[in-house]
């Protein structure tokens, strides 16, 4: 079933065109790399689709829903409790703890403290941070936050998950361990995931990759969404 879909959706920054009538679809369960040069427009489609942005035209589709007519008030509550972001950089916050940190969609979406804590600890668990719980980010690794920015991500447990070069601030080893556990967790729970990558060693970790070069999808390589077919995982 196609779960996100994009239809010739156009985004401009003043005047300078940052995506050119991209159409595109995910399916419902699958891994898709967003792949290109720098500044093709990959992020600014992950935005779109997330709600993030809004595009100047073209229609973005949720399931049955026509998304980018929806307020921003609308579109936040989405993100809030169907959708997942995550960042290059993880943009967890400085203040509080790692466990503090991850519980905090669930706090926001009205759960109790408690409860909200015991599922935090066990999601830092499964990403292998669990020593790290009472620790704030100024204590940890790049790799460390990363992984408290997944565990935030998906506490939730969101339907979709939105990452936006996720492994781009770390070095290559962490950024693999970081990456599979993403990958496997996903997995494991049927998590749609866009993942938003200048990297081929990145990109082959995803079931299909989705190529653009100047805001639009690139004939030339795999911008049809072909199937990784042969390559690593």
């Amino acid at each position: 079933m196609t779960l996100l879909r994009a239809r010739g959706v156009v985004r401009s920054y003043g005047l300078t065109p940052a995506l050119r009538g991209v159409t595109m679809e995910v399916a419902e369960g699958e891994i898709v790399a967003v792949t290109g040069p720098s500044g093709c427009g990959k992020s600014t489609l992950l935005h779109c689709l997330a709600g993030i942005l809004r595009p100047d035209a073209g229609e973005v589709h949720y399931g049955e829903h026509r998304i980018d007519t929806w307020s921003e008030a609308a579109r936040s509550r989405l993100r809030r409790t169907e959708f997942g972001v995550l960042f290059q950089f993880g943009q967890i916050v400085p203040e509080l703890t790692a466990a503090e940190n991850v519980a905090l969609p669930l706090l926001l979406a009205g759960t109790g403290r408690r409860e909200a804590r015991t599922a935090a600890l066990t999601w830092l668990d499964r990403l292998g941070v669990a020593d790290l719980a009472d620790k704030r980010p100024g204590e940890m690794s790049g790799g460390q936050q990363q992984r408290c920015a997944v565990a935030r991500a998906l506490i939730t447990e969101p339907r979709v998950l939105f990452a936006d070069e996720p492994t781009g601030a770390l070095d290559t080893l962490t950024g693999e361990q970081v990456l599979g556990q993403l990958i496997r967790v996903a997995r494991d729970q049927r998590t749609t995931v866009l993942l938003v990558t200048h990297e081929p060693r990145i990109a082959a970790y995803a079931d299909r990759e989705i190529a653009l070069r100047d805001g639009q999808l690139d004939q030339t390589g795999l911008g049809l969404g072909e199937p990784l077919t042969g390559r690593l995982r």
